[in-house]
């Protein structure tokens, strides 16, 4: 009911004299570019094209952010060192990254990876090493009571005991990744919604720019909703606190 009410509100503010259909479009012109962008096939594609990107981006930034974390977390000197040097560079934003990625790959996937993966890993790293920090101690003690040491301890124990804290930093990371591959996209000008966002500001077509924003933001509930949320209840209801 919240989006419905959203929407007559929008065709009531739109179909007022106050602001022209250049700044607010209709729902029902919003409507229409979606549909034109299904016919013509370049919405689904745009979609299926920049998902690919961003799960090879996330899948990256996750494994590489945990290693990275774990390392952080279990070497006092790793932590010292490359520890702070995370902060700052979580403070980039994923677009600043975008001209290195550039130069480095060019306007190819490779580069709309990169700029996905290298927003999200940092954070990912930081919030493992948080994580893995939060374990009880006595946790650890058990796991080498029963003879766990080194990996073992790591993927039996540390791991599974910092599982609430992971499912946040990949929350985290996927955030961060789903801004950078549209942001890599609209700057590259490569297929991708990014792109479609791009054709629309060239083609000084609102409607097209509204209706691919909304589909960004769509996508990002639904993966909230039908991917973390989910993670974070079964992971809580195995390891949350009692």
């Amino acid at each position: 009911m919240f989006y419905v009410g959203l929407v007559i509100v929008w065709q009531l503010v739109s179909s007022s004299h106050f602001l022209s259909e250049q700044v607010i479009p209709s729902p029902f012109e919003v409507g229409k570019a979606l549909i034109m962008g299904v016919k013509d096939g370049s919405l689904v594609y745009g979609i299926a094209t920049s998902m690919w990107r961003l799960i090879v981006g996330l899948a990256i930034a996750i494994a590489g952010g945990t290693v990275l974390g774990i390392f952080i977390a279990r070497y006092e000197t790793v932590n010292q060192t490359i520890g702070s040097l995370l902060l700052g560079l979580q403070s980039i934003p994923s677009v600043a990254w975008v001209p290195l990625a550039f130069l480095w790959f060019g306007k190819t996937d490779g580069g709309v990876i990169f700029v996905t993966s290298i927003g999200a890993l940092f954070a990912v790293a930081i919030t493992t090493h948080s994580g893995i920090k939060s374990v009880p101690l006595e946790f650890i003690a058990a796991g080498k009571n029963m003879g766990a040491s080194g990996l073992q301890l790591i993927t039996s124990v540390i791991l599974p005991a910092s599982f609430p804290h992971l499912i946040s930093g990949f929350k985290q990371g996927w955030s961060y990744a789903w801004r950078g591959v549209i942001s890599a996209e609209v700057i590259f000008s490569v297929l991708g919604l990014g792109s479609l966002l791009n054709l629309g500001t060239k083609e000084n077509n609102i409607s097209q720019v509204i209706a691919i924003l909304i589909v960004i933001m769509f996508i990002g509930i639904l993966v909230d909703a039908f991917v973390f949320k989910r993670l974070e209840r079964s992971i809580m209801s195995k390891w949350g606190p009692r």
